[in-house]
């Protein structure tokens, strides 16, 4: 009776989940950013070498801000505009995911919608140009202008609300059909699709426009500040508190994947897009990263999913150098050369981890005393902060290298984990083996 009430459990948990990771805007919010990641990935690779490829040189200052002048160009076309980029593409997947016949209006609805609620008018510094007034430094009201706080890492939150919001509502107001403009056959598609959505774009964006200026003349505000004062810094917060919430999360997350559902159903669609945003402000820092950025995704993906959801790669490497069963030997054989690139599910499926309780143990909690004592390393300066973010199939050990920055710290850490992650799965792996063993001859 026990084993159906826990069977139970874990089907409801993970159709409660399931339902959960599977609503249309936080699918729809996974797939922007999965598709925005490359543009990150090459701001970090960009980080890196400004800052630790290129002072290597023997160059003076002016000398190095010249080459640097590289790795700044990719900064500003990718992390400066990200927020923009991000509409863009939250706009088009929320499209694809409702099954909505023009996705590039969105895109266009959820850019628009974006610059329409951003200031009007923003406060710029100006610097002195002769050295005898470098302490007279002032700042001006410019319009006509967009800041990168709004466009850029510090405005990814604006652009997820916006792009939902906007494209929501352009959807349920395009459904109307007395909205249309049908020009009949024979017209090109591209122009007909433009016209159909033509009234309820116009719609869409005055009703915008319409809430951007009663912001600015009766509060003096605009929805990116009030979002970014409200919503954005306090799940920042909670996510630098301390290891907890990530900890909490993948704690579930990964609870899902051993009853045979991805983890990024939980945590893709919840503190990963939070994690993102932090490690993109580490890159745009550039130098030095303040303790409430320690905890960020890089640190899960190179410290605490090494071969993968649940640190697989350590008991492959157990059952190869241990293991008395022959499946499992077989599989780890097939699976080695996937999890050094920290591809993992046929491990999941194959070896198998669904359902196998002694193994489920250690694929929940090594994760979890990863994320725990590497945030407590960072945080005592025994390994430095993750600046850069990198592929998340790079192998173990350079990627604990270039997320770091080259510091040789966090590749021995990585290297110790490996080995703690093998002692902690071996005795487990044995008494799956065992129950695996009793469960052949019970079938005999």
């Amino acid at each position: 009776m026990a084993s159906d009430n826990g069977k139970s459990f874990l089907d409801k948990f993970a159709e409660v989940s399931a339902k959960v990771g599977n609503q249309v805007h936080l699918r729809s919010l996974r797939d922007a950013f999965a598709t925005i990641t490359p543009l990150y990935i090459l701001a970090g690779i960009a980080v890196l070498i400004n800052n630790v490829v290129f002072p290597l040189f023997p160059l003076d200052a002016a000398g190095l801000a010249n080459l640097q002048t590289w790795g700044s160009a990719i900064t500003l076309g990718t992390l400066n505009v990200s927020a923009i980029i991000l509409a863009g593409l939250i706009g088009y997947s929320l499209a694809k995911n409702k099954r909505f016949d023009n996705p590039l209006a969105c895109v266009v609805v959820a850019i628009s919608a974006f610059v329409i609620m951003m200031p009007q008018q923003i406060t710029a510094s100006l610097a002195a140009t002769s050295p005898l007034l470098t302490d007279k430094i002032t700042s001006a009201e410019v319009t006509g202008a967009l800041s990168t706080a709004n466009t850029g890492t510090n405005g990814l939150f604006s652009a997820i609300i916006i792009a939902l919001l906007s494209v929501s509502l352009f959807i349920k107001i395009s459904g109307v059909e007395r909205l249309k403009v049908k020009l009949g056959e024979g017209v090109p598609p591209a122009v007909s699709n433009s016209f159909n959505v033509m009234i309820p774009m116009l719609l869409n964006l005055a009703i915008f426009a319409l809430a951007a200026a009663l912001l600015a003349v009766c509060a003096g505000t605009d929805l990116c500040t009030i979002i970014s004062t409200c919503i954005s810094n306090p799940l920042k917060s909670i996510m630098n508190a301390g290891p907890w919430a990530v900890i909490l999360i993948y704690t579930l997350a990964n609870l899902l994947f051993c009853v045979g559902i991805h983890q990024s159903t939980i945590s893709g669609a919840t503190v990963e897009p939070i994690l993102t945003m932090l490690i993109v402000d580490n890159m745009a820092a550039g130098g030095t990263i303040q303790p409430d950025h320690y905890m960020n995704m890089q640190i899960v993906n190179s410290f605490a999913l090494i071969g993968g959801s649940g640190c697989t790669l350590m008991l492959l490497l157990d059952t190869l150098l241990f293991s008395k069963n022959k499946a499992s030997e077989t599989v780890s054989k097939m699976a080695i050369l996937p999890g050094l690139f920290n591809i993992n599910e046929p491990v999941i499926y194959g070896y198998p981890i669904v359902y196998n309780l002694p193994l489920m143990i250690p694929f929940v909690l090594l994760p979890d005393l990863f994320i725990g004592i590497t945030y407590g390393l960072t945080g005592a300066g025994i390994i430095s902060p993750c600046i850069a973010q990198v592929p998340w199939t790079m192998p173990p050990v350079i990627n604990a290298l270039l997320a770091t920055g080259f510091d040789w710290r966090a590749g021995v850490w990585q290297a110790i984990e490996i080995v703690i992650g093998m002692a902690v799965y071996l005795p487990f792996m044995k008494i799956s083996e065992k129950a695996i063993a009793k469960q052949e001859a019970l079938a005999e």
